[in-house]
């Protein structure tokens, strides 16, 4: 077992476990790590546990000590550095003329690195803006190409829903999304409708998919004959969350609904109109 502490970097970024080397720290404290980028400023969101082996990558580095009124007044100006790069490196991709997009600049804490998201439809050559970068700011460049749903996650905006993106408030990661759970929801196909921001696929897809997954496993097919306390129909409908059945029963020739318990147990039955 290891004693570990979760740190975040970012406001719905992953977490990352980390030592806590005896310090008393508790959630919601801000601290300095030592990452594979340099030395970071996070934010404790999981306080002092034990964890096995296997959910941890070892070696686990050690938090350096908890976050002052110093290191926080850094961060500010890291930040202020950070809006600044962004409008010099602006400039810069347009003197260029290269066909990428800058969506944001962020200082590591030391000011050892400072990093350039962008995105771009294809590769960039960009080993010239690098070089006007660097002797600008005397200090280690990267740029980075980012996806769509990076960059939403990054600027954050307002989903179809009418609430804040998940991506961008609390979902730490990206899972896959496909339209096969659009399908097994009976939800529109329109793009339009079943598409995000970034112009992918809606996060929330994937909330309800295991439920639905469930039901279907549960329920017959659409198409499918069954006996019913009626006689027997062709399952035409079917509401998978609520676990009803839309049954044209031949003997009556209409469509009867049953709930998934009624079919199993013979249950009366009532007709839709």
């Amino acid at each position: 077992m290891y004693d570990v502490v979760g740190i975040r970097f970012k406001k719905a970024g992953k977490i990352y476990y980390f030592d806590p080397d005896g310090l008393s720290i508790t959630k919601d404290h801000y601290v300095i790590v030592e990452t594979v980028r340099g030395v970071e400023y996070g934010k404790v969101v999981i306080e002092p546990k034990k964890v096995e082996e296997h959910d941890v990558v070892l070696p686990l580095k050690k938090v350096l000590r908890i976050a002052d009124d110093k290191d926080r007044l850094m961060v500010q100006e890291n930040k202020k550095a950070s809006n600044e790069a962004y409008e010099i490196c602006c400039e810069k991709i347009d003197s260029h003329q290269l066909d990428m997009k800058l969506v944001d600049v962020e200082y590591t804490f030391d000011r050892n690195k400072v990093i350039f998201y962008f995105t771009a439809d294809g590769r960039v050559d960009f080993r010239e803006l690098v070089k006007d970068l660097a002797s600008i700011f005397r200090t280690r460049i990267e740029l980075r190409q980012i996806g769509v749903r990076d960059e939403a996650k990054m600027l954050g905006g307002i989903g179809p829903c009418g609430r804040m993106l998940c991506c961008s408030t609390f979902l730490g990661d990206f899972e896959p999304v496909s339209i096969k759970m659009a399908k097994d929801q009976n939800l529109s196909l329109n793009p339009t409708k079943i598409s995000g921001l970034c112009g992918r696929l809606m996060c929330c897809l994937k909330y309800e998919n295991d439920e639905y997954e469930a039901a279907k496993a549960e329920m017959p097919d659409v198409g499918e004959w069954l006996e019913t306390p009626q006689g027997k129909g062709k399952v035409v409908g079917l509401n998978l969350l609520e676990r009803v059945l839309q049954v044209d029963v031949k003997e009556h020739e209409r469509v009867l609904e049953f709930t998934l318990e009624e079919i199993k147990n013979g249950a009366v039955i009532q007709a839709t109109e």
